[in-house]
């Protein structure tokens, strides 16, 4: 599945560009408070006007602070997918609860340097695994291939029955990194500039999905 950043759009249009990748999967719209990340996006409202526009289901990646207080709100204006960080989050299982009930998929995050091991036991609460492959807050950097052995016990422990949920991966993922994400068993790849920048997103959306596909055989 691919899911184009939309940290990477024209931010004066919209509208438009949320139609620029409507052969995408997901649509990834990057929430940031300027206080858990040194950056500061979008909030509830612009979203809401996105989902009404979106030909393309919202996997919204919340990097704020007291996500318990604010994350049900992203669920509940229809975002498919709710994505919170583990280190912002003193109850994750209680926000899994909380989308989960407002009818959104619901996700967890973990930074470059979190390990995995931390959050095996909530996890079985999620829907998501979402793995930085770069620090959060700011886009276009280049792509971490040292986490990736996260993704790998990911994928081995929902291979074996012990998770089940989709594996994302997001930052810097692009026509040279794809393909050793998707080997490593990630299955949801966010995609900015790699789509976004490119003269043409639906070919460039194409092109990855195929990279990956061929990747995981």
């Amino acid at each position: 599945m691919i899911a184009p950043s939309l940290l990477s759009a024209d931010f004066a249009r919209l509208a438009d560009e949320v139609q620029r990748v409507a052969t995408a999967d997901w649509l990834h719209v990057d929430v940031m408070d300027a206080h858990f990340v040194p950056n500061l996006t979008l909030g509830l409202p612009v979203v809401q006007a996105i989902q009404a526009v979106s030909p393309i289901p919202l996997d919204c990646h919340l990097m704020i602070e007291d996500p318990e207080r604010w994350a049900p709100g992203y669920a509940e204006a229809g975002a498919r997918n709710v994505t919170v960080h583990a280190e912002a989050c003193p109850d994750p299982r209680a926000v899994a609860r909380d989308l989960q009930a407002a009818g959104a998929l619901a996700g967890l995050a973990i930074k470059p340097g979190t390990p995995l091991d931390a959050y095996l036991d909530v996890l079985t609460d999620f829907d998501t695994l979402l793995v930085m492959t770069v620090e959060p807050g700011f886009g276009g950097q280049s792509f971490m291939p040292e986490v990736l052995p996260k993704v790998r016990e990911a994928r081995r422990l929902v291979a074996t029955g012990h998770l089940q949920l989709f594996l994302e991966v997001d930052g810097g993922i692009n026509a040279d990194t794809i393909a050793e994400a998707a080997e490593a068993g990630a299955d949801v790849f966010v995609a900015g500039s790699a789509v976004y920048g490119a003269a043409d997103p639906a070919a460039a959306i194409a092109g990855l999905r195929a990279q990956a596909a061929a990747a995981r055989g």
